[in-house]
């Protein structure tokens, strides 16, 4: 049966807003003890908490976190890196207190550290000293920025704390030898981010637990390193981009850094948040690594002794949260045709077997809309790269003189990347009709430390200009509807959606979810982790705080016209809601069509279903009333102020 003509945006779909969280889980931290993986999954349908969960060798596997304990820890505000198991005891750090709590034998979790104002990350277990090593962030300091360590906590009931390192602004990824004889270490200073400059530090561990011989190994404010791995044979590895590119390095025992691999090509990723992992050791020979190459991600075995590659040759495009032992590796793992879900592969027949979904809902492949890889030329004579989904379901199709609306997505991070993964939210719009730019816009991460830095003191222009130069790209080639381009972000994407409806006349409408519209007002009022994020991204503050006016839309609001629907946690400390709420008053004021969709109890990224499915739904409805379409979904109408053609 041929399709049936819909206009675009009015198809019916088998994705429905419940489908988004319906089954759905996003993966956090991942541990292999022994033979068993431990995981934390944040479940939208229990409101976003946090639950670890235990697969055993022979394939059994039960959550072993029970309500209202959630595995999550704030530090950084991003978190990760709230959990550890070691010898069938999981420590882990709790949402609601941020206290550290152990599980032994199944039992109730107790409580390891005291209640106080502190934050705790990357957990490692030291069995020789019965402690905890782990990255503490302490509120309790007083006025100023919280106080950032590497720390031990004990383990004798005592819940004594002592500090190990300190004097940098922050701390990430201890790891202990085999021996627990050494330990490694990173850690950097304002106004560097992670993927900016960081230093990688050994020391030795005396008996008493304290550190000496403390050596500084790699990095500095031009080369970021990340996650430190010892290996069996005493030798350390790291991932360095002090040739462009973030490849993996080993330091030997003579103190000598040889690099292991040389691609063309980025081994690590941003540290956004703790308990990172691109890499591991399946045994002192062989190491299971994860490198982005032109947007897709690729799984190799790395041979220590030869530096030889081999690709692993399995149906998927994305990997995360990589894990080994000396018969497989585990991976959160995702193609273009299938959402990520947590698999395990046998090294040696290259067998995989799904440990977890992410997702109960199969995408069905007669409306899968699958990303072409596009480089478009942009401002400063230069390229940028994202992903075209065409608009794709089975029983519809748009009328033959007419493109497509297309919606430009902007990733947050900034200092991110978009991937060819499969995404509920993309195939959300492309099964209705939409066609969608999935934008990797010059300071994204998977294209060199190079590309990365043109968003040094660019931020606001660059990532703007690629979004407007990349709608009016594919609407030259006939695969969008030039007078119907949208563009959408949350948080740093947030903010290119006002930036380009503010300063680019190419878009018809927008959506921010949490974004920035004053960029002094971000300076002024955010958290440590990021707090000076923006020296490197805009200009030292406040020295610089022209520019950040001039790139800001709330000084610009005689240039924005344009419709926007914003959505706002009220209780979101990285984008504080006087930062939608401003936007909003002042396109109110103008009489421009304006939505405001806030939610009590969340924070920076909606986690409860209820939201989720709303967020989708109002944002459809805003575009069906703004473009002049009909969805085919039932929806319950957002309150619209402004002027525009109902």
């Amino acid at each position: 049966m041929p399709p049936e003509i819909v206009p675009y945006g009015s198809w019916k779909s088998p994705i429905s807003s419940e489908k988004l969280v319906e089954g759905v889980v996003r993966f956090g931290d991942t541990v292999l003890d022994g033979e068993a993986i431990f995981w934390v999954e944040s479940r939208p349908e229990e409101a976003g908490r946090c639950v670890i969960v235990r697969r055993d060798p022979d394939g059994e596997t039960v959550d072993v976190l029970p309500p209202p304990y959630s595995a999550r820890t704030t530090a950084h505000e991003y978190g990760g890196g709230a959990l550890t198991v070691a010898g069938g005891t999981i420590y882990f750090v709790n949402y609601e207190d941020q206290r550290i709590y152990a599980i032994i034998e199944e039992s109730t979790p107790q409580a390891v550290t005291d209640k106080a104002r502190q934050r705790f990350a990357d957990l490692v277990v030291d069995p020789r000293r019965n402690r905890l090593i782990a990255v503490r962030e302490d509120h309790s300091v007083g006025e100023g920025e919280p106080v950032n360590e590497l720390i031990a906590v004990a383990l004798d009931g005592s819940g004594s704390i002592s500090t190990l390192a300190s004097r940098f602004d922050f701390f990430s990824s201890p790891c202990l030898d085999t021996d627990h004889r050494r330990i490694a270490w990173l850690c950097w200073t304002h106004p560097n981010m992670p993927w900016d400059g960081t230093e990688l530090y050994v020391a030795s561990v005396t008996e008493n637990g304290s550190l000496s011989n403390v050596e500084h190994v790699a990095g500095g404010d031009e080369e970021s390193i990340f996650q430190p791995v010892w290996s069996p044979d005493g030798s350390l590895y790291f991932i360095s981009d002090r040739t462009n590119w973030w490849n993996l390095y080993r330091r030997e025992l003579t103190g000598n850094i040889i690099p292991v691999t040389t691609l063309e090509a980025d081994f690590g990723m941003p540290q956004w948040v703790f308990g990172m992992s691109a890499y591991d050791l399946a045994s002192p020979e062989l190491i299971v690594a994860r490198y982005a190459q032109h947007g897709r991600d690729h799984l190799v075995r790395v041979d220590t002794r030869s530096h030889a590659l081999s690709h692993l040759t399995i149906p998927f495009s994305s990997y995360d949260a990589i894990r080994a032992s000396s018969t497989h590796a585990f991976t959160v793992a995702g193609s273009a045709q299938s959402a990520p879900a947590l698999i395990a592969i046998e090294l040696d027949s290259a067998q995989i077997n799904v440990v977890r979904r992410g997702s109960l809902s199969k995408p069905l492949e007669d409306y899968i809309s699958v990303p072409e890889p596009i480089e478009f030329p942009t401002s400063a004579d230069q390229t940028a790269h994202g992903f075209y989904y065409p608009p794709r379901n089975h029983d519809f199709a748009g009328p033959a003189d007419e493109a497509p609306p297309l919606i430009v997505m902007i990733h947050g991070g900034p200092t991110s990347a978009t991937s060819q993964v499969y995404s509920a939210k993309v195939q959300f719009f492309t099964t209705r009709g939409f066609a969608v730019c999935d934008l990797n816009y010059r300071g994204s991460t998977g294209y060199g430390r190079e590309y990365r830095n043109r968003l040094r003191g660019t931020w606001g222009l660059f990532d703007v200009a690629d979004a407007a130069f990349a709608a009016q790209y594919l609407a030259s080639l006939g695969k969008a509807d030039s007078n119907k381009l949208l563009i959408r972000g949350g948080s740093a994407g947030g903010y290119t959606t006002l930036a380009a409806l503010t300063f680019y006349d190419v878009f018809a409408a927008g959506a921010s979810y949490y974004g920035v519209s004053d960029l002094s007002l971000l300076a002024d009022d955010t958290h440590k982790f990021e707090s000076k994020y923006l020296d490197q991204l805009v200009g030292e503050y406040p020295a610089a705080k022209k520019i950040y006016d001039e790139r800001s839309p709330m000084h610009h609001l005689d240039q924005f016209n344009r419709p926007v629907i914003l959505f706002q946690g009220l209780e979101d400390r990285v984008v504080p809601p006087n930062q939608a709420e401003a936007i909003l008053h002042a396109l109110q004021a103008k009489g421009v069509p304006v939505a405001y969709v806030p939610f009590d109890g969340e924070q920076h990224g909606f986690r409860k279903a209820k939201n989720i499915i709303r967020c989708h739904e109002a944002e459809l409805y805003f575009y069906g009333q703004i473009l002049g379409f009909e969805p085919a979904d039932t929806i319950e109408p957002v309150e619209i102020s402004g002027e525009y053609d109902k």
